[in-house]
């Protein structure tokens, strides 16, 4: 029998709150990693690292619709939504943190670190309060303090089996409103469909479909669209070469890649506004892309809201941010040896505290400090 923290609607609400928590936290990374990159370089890991960036969006919003659908309200402008980089990511993983990196081997074996698929070696073992034979746990339970998973997509799963469990004795438990939905007419990243949730089957299908692109919940290259999962994408660069089918997970056998690690803008890993000289216009620029973040996010709730057709002006808003990334990581930063400003992301009104390095069960991040 397999072991569940999941009770009832509002231990889902929990669980949703935190995966929507984790989708975001990875995008700001990948978008650091991304416009370091200089213009006209490392076009391949440029390509790989936005269409990620793309697809994570996607999974923002597959969450938004089953958390929707079963009468939660999304919010990405709580306090606390945004991490405090360098962070643990909100699913419970403590053997890494994520920092704010340019593009560099470093970067890819953190995003490598996010996507990493893994699986219990049997249901019963899946969820754990400490690791077992020295296997990194990555995701903990938002409902029960001290309860990890293997992977991200065993977290996924447990939801997936949460939403069975509930809806058996729960027959209301989609009682969101169908008009919050975001469809396909409202979102398109090439790289999936998005999924209306109308019940259990739609919902358990997003979540699965969102386990798969990302790390690939059966350790599979390749999801069910033949679409290479986000681990191996990374991987790719790590190993120089494009995946093919019928190759094995560790040993791409396709064209090489082209990667310049030096073609990149040495930005300050994980930067602070603190960094920056007070009343400067460094400082101001940061600043002023800060709030711009804080307003994509407020457009994505909307979005997730009542109003889906925006998502598709938040979309572009993510990459119109490309004007504040380009102003500050282009700059050397005084005082840091030959170092260039980056965005903080420390976004007015949004951004956690600092102090511990947890999450509780709204999903709320909290950072780790240095």
């Amino acid at each position: 029998m397999t072991v569940s923290t999941i009770e009832n609607r509002d231990d889902l609400v929990s669980y949703l709150n935190t995966a929507m928590a984790l989708e975001h936290a990875t995008i700001p990374p990948y978008l650091t990693a991304y416009y370091s990159i200089r213009s006209t370089t490392n076009s391949d890991a440029a390509h790989i690292i936005r269409v990620a960036a793309v697809e994570e969006m996607l999974h923002l919003t597959l969450v938004a619709n089953v958390l929707n659908a079963i009468g939660g309200k999304p919010d990405l402008t709580r306090p606390g939504f945004v991490p405090s980089y360098p962070a643990y990511l909100p699913d419970g993983e403590d053997d890494f943190t994520v920092d704010l990196r340019p593009f560099s081997p470093e970067a890819i074996e953190t995003f490598c670190k996010i996507e990493r698929p893994g699986r219990a070696p049997s249901p019963d073992a899946r969820l754990l309060s400490t690791p077992d034979g020295g296997n990194p746990l990555l995701v903990s339970s938002p409902t029960a303090e001290g309860m990890r998973f293997y992977s991200i997509g065993e977290f996924y799963e447990e939801i997936i089996e949460g939403l069975e469990k509930v809806a058996a004795g729960d027959p209301g438990l989609f009682r969101g409103d169908p008009a919050l939905q975001v469809g396909p007419e409202y979102f398109y990243s090439g790289g999936g469909t998005m999924i209306v949730v109308s019940g259990l089957e739609s919902a358990q299908s997003a979540l699965r479909f969102i386990a798969a692109q990302g790390e690939g919940l059966d350790s599979g290259i390749y999801d069910a669209d033949g679409e290479l999962a986000h681990y191996y994408r990374y991987r790719q660069l790590q190993l120089g070469r494009y995946y093919q089918v019928g190759d094995h997970p560790g040993a791409p056998s396709g064209p090489p890649l082209s990667i310049s690690w030096d073609d990149v803008y040495k930005v300050k890993v994980s930067a602070r506004l603190a960094d920056y000289p007070p009343g400067s216009e460094l400082a101001r620029v940061a600043e002023d892309f800060n709030a711009e973040y804080g307003a994509f996010l407020a457009l994505l709730t909307d979005a997730f809201n009542g109003r889906p057709a925006l998502l598709q002006d938040a979309v572009c808003e993510m990459f119109r941010l490309r004007d504040g990334f380009a102003r500050l990581v282009r700059t050397p930063l005084p005082g840091s040896d030959g170092l260039h400003a980056a965005p903080t992301f420390e976004i007015p009104g949004a951004a956690g505290p600092e102090p511990r390095d947890t999450v509780d069960a709204a999903g709320t991040i909290r950072a780790v400090t240095r």
